[in-house]
């Protein structure tokens, strides 16, 4: 098959274009406008595997026309920040112009080429005031559910499932991604071709640019590592905040069994993330840097940003019932891995946060 991955040049679509070029008799084509930090890194290291790389946005569709056919789109492009519209780096109408037009015009090019198309969304669709009113306890420095209250629906003890409520408030990073599945799934009944929509926990691995906002188990380390200023943002400013923890490789598996499925019945959207055993504060991801790195000083802002939550993991149930699917790799790996990068790249977080 011939699979065109947008965003190729940032770290998830690099990361599952080199980890699924292993074993694979696919063919990769990868499309990028090389806007992000670091995309001249990824974009070297693909094209050294012979991955065709073209230089396109999707804002643009005149650009989507100059692409060759395929049989599969991989969405991985997108403004990944919840805060895209209020950190002065990126603006309302260029969030929703990137993470919705773009998907607009992509489902326009699966349509003229009956391509299946496969969109990475995200957790941050899942409406915020029941997350965020959700009644917690403090365990092992961590946030978890407290047993001693009922949970809300679409909730259970392994996490958040995709019958949780996806009402707004949900970001306006997390409405354009809603309103992406929606398009995705409209387009696909309408015009008669496949689509898949895989909502993803917290993406991390070596090669991530880490910024506070996105990549923060990166941005987290290699802070660490250079002894750089941090510090745990909101709910008391503990760092008790937890979120769960996934390798983009690990989706290679379930992405391979979507794009050759003439199964009708799977279900169309699936949460995909590490789950409760993956799941980590930044407390406890601390006492992981202070054991690998030695002491460093976090500070403390108890102030909670629009938008942040103090518990998020999702249940993959599921993406393992229908699919078979659950990851390989454990956030020990996880963050090791990351650690030997950063420690091989002392300029990695200039090179993430060079705006």
């Amino acid at each position: 098959m011939k699979i065109l991955v947008t965003g190729a040049c940032g770290f998830v679509g690099s990361t599952l274009i080199r980890a699924w070029l292993e074993g694979s008799e696919h063919e990769f084509v990868g499309l990028d406008n090389l806007t992000r930090p670091g995309s001249e890194v990824n974009r070297w290291t693909l094209k050294q595997l012979g991955v065709r790389l073209l230089h396109g946005d999707l804002r643009c569709a005149s650009d989507l026309g100059l692409l060759p056919a395929v049989d599969v789109v991989l969405e991985a492009a997108a403004n990944p920040s919840v805060l895209a519209g209020l950190d002065g780096r990126a603006s309302s109408r260029q969030l929703v112009e990137h993470n919705l037009l773009g998907t607009v015009n992509t489902l326009e090019y699966c349509r003229q080429h009956r391509a299946v198309f496969v969109l990475l969304s995200t957790s941050r669709v899942y409406s915020i005031p029941p997350l965020a009113a959700l009644p917690l306890q403090v365990r092992d420095g961590a946030f978890e559910p407290d047993p001693a209250h009922p949970l809300p629906a679409g909730l259970t003890a392994a996490g958040v499932r995709e019958d949780f409520s996806t009402a707004p408030p949900v970001s306006l990073y997390g409405s354009t991604k809603l309103a992406s599945e929606q398009l995705a799934l409209e387009y696909g009944e309408t015009y008669d071709f496949p689509v898949w929509i895989n909502r993803c926990g917290v993406l991390a691995g070596a090669g991530q640019f880490g910024r506070p906002d996105q990549g923060i188990f990166s941005y987290w380390i290699n802070s660490w590592l250079r002894r750089r200023m941090l510090g745990y943002t909101g709910f008391g400013g503990q760092g008790y905040q937890v979120r769960d923890c996934l390798h983009p490789a690990d989706l290679v598996p379930l992405l391979e069994r979507q794009i050759l499925s003439i199964n009708n019945n799977h279900p169309r959207i699936a949460n995909v993330g590490g789950g409760r055993a993956s799941a980590i504060s930044l407390c406890q991801l601390s006492e992981w840097c202070r054991e690998r790195f030695g002491n460093h000083v976090v500070t403390s802002q108890p102030e909670t940003r629009p938008f942040d939550l103090p518990w998020v993991v999702l249940d993959a149930s599921l993406a393992r019932e229908a699919w078979g699917w659950k990851p390989s790799r454990g956030t020990a790996d996880i963050l090791e891995e990351i650690a030997r990068h950063a420690e091989q790249h002392p300029e990695w977080l200039d090179l993430s946060d060079c705006f």
